[in-house]
Parts: structure tokens; sequence; C-alpha cells
């Protein structure tokens, strides 16, 4: 079974934030955003429904439109691409 994850360029710092200080980040493991370096984030399909679940006032939440799926930080949308193992 293919496990497929997505992954977005948002900077060092958005990067560790998201994975150590945001709300989903107090989650369990499966279901956090992981830092996977050079300013990259990578979410699991449960970490991306997590993230679905927050209100747009928060960093770190999700949308999905035909822009593609970006995650937000502020005022700044970052894609998220598709990666399948």
């Amino acid at each position: 079974m293919r496990e497929q994850r997505w992954v977005a360029h948002v900077g060092e710092d958005n990067a560790s934030w998201l994975s150590t200080e945001s709300r989903t980040a107090r989650l369990a493991s499966e279901y956090r955003p992981r830092d996977v370096g050079a300013g990259r984030i990578e979410l699991s399909s449960l970490a991306l429904g997590a993230s679905r679940e927050l209100g747009e006032e928060e960093d770190g939440y999700i949308t999905d439109d035909g822009d593609g799926i970006r995650v937000w930080i502020a005022d700044d949308a970052f894609e998220l691409l598709l990666v399948e193992d």
C-alpha cells in the first residue's frame, strides 16, 4: 500500500514552528507536521486531516481550492505537493 504525504517549502523558521509549536504539533506523532530539513515540512494523510481542522485564524491551517492545497502561516500560503512512496 502506498503512503501519501504532502511536502511544502515554508522556510526554516516556519518549518520549525509548525513541527514544534503549532496546535497540531501537540498531537500524537502521526498527526503532526514534520520538519524534514531545508525549510520543508511533510504531512501524512492523518496530519493533513488534523491541519484541516484548524481555523483560518490559526497558523498552519489548510485550504484546498482551485489553487491547490496550501498551508497558511500569517498571510503567506505555501503549496503542498503530493509525494507517494
